[in-house]
């Protein structure tokens, strides 16, 4: 889960895991995890907010329960409109806007202004990106194709970032003068 105030990079309809059959809370937050969570799992809490928010706008309805450790486990199941919701959602093409505001360039022009030494940051965050290619790396020699794809795609972004820290350092002398109060 990412930090306190930090979105998911998409809102998604989750009811895509109640196809092809019903499943209850723990089962969603099992299959989300397993397929998803990249070393953070998914609230429970959150579950629940979301099945909440999806059976009352009509997205999926309650099919049942199934007996569980504590008590019984309502069973959720996709409704048509929750199809038709997810069909949508799938449909419709991201926005592909880069992240004009992003916090590694908010700390370069913080630490520039307030004359910090933002070589030895931008150092620290290479060493950062490096060690979690270096994970991303194992993980893409996973059995699993959808795991290697997974990492395939932290791996492209984090390439780009690098890319952007080793131009930005070459910049530096530049940048300053920009910022030179």
């Amino acid at each position: 889960m990412p930090p306190a105030g930090t979105p998911w990079p998409s809102p998604r309809p989750d009811s895509t895991y109640l196809e092809p059959e019903p499943s209850h809370g723990y089962e969603l937050k099992r299959e989300y995890d397993s397929m998803f969570g990249g070393g953070r799992a998914l609230p429970i809490g959150q579950v629940y907010g979301t099945l909440s928010r999806l059976e009352r706008d009509g997205q999926i309805q309650i099919e049942g329960s199934a007996p569980g450790d504590g008590p019984e486990r309502k069973r959720y199941v996709i409704t048509p409109a929750g199809v038709a919701r997810l069909e949508e959602w799938l449909g419709t093409p991201e926005q592909p806007e880069p992240h004009l505001q992003a916090l590694l360039f908010v700390k370069v022009i913080l630490a520039l202004l307030s004359d910090r030494p933002v070589k030895a940051y931008l150092n620290a965050q290479r060493k950062a990106h490096l060690a979690r290619m270096r994970e991303l790396t194992a993980l893409r020699k996973s059995d699993q194709l959808s795991k290697a794809l997974l990492a395939d795609y932290g791996l492209f972004h984090l390439d780009a970032d690098l890319r952007w820290i080793e131009l930005t350092s070459a910049r530096l002398v530049q940048l300053r003068k920009e910022f030179a109060r």
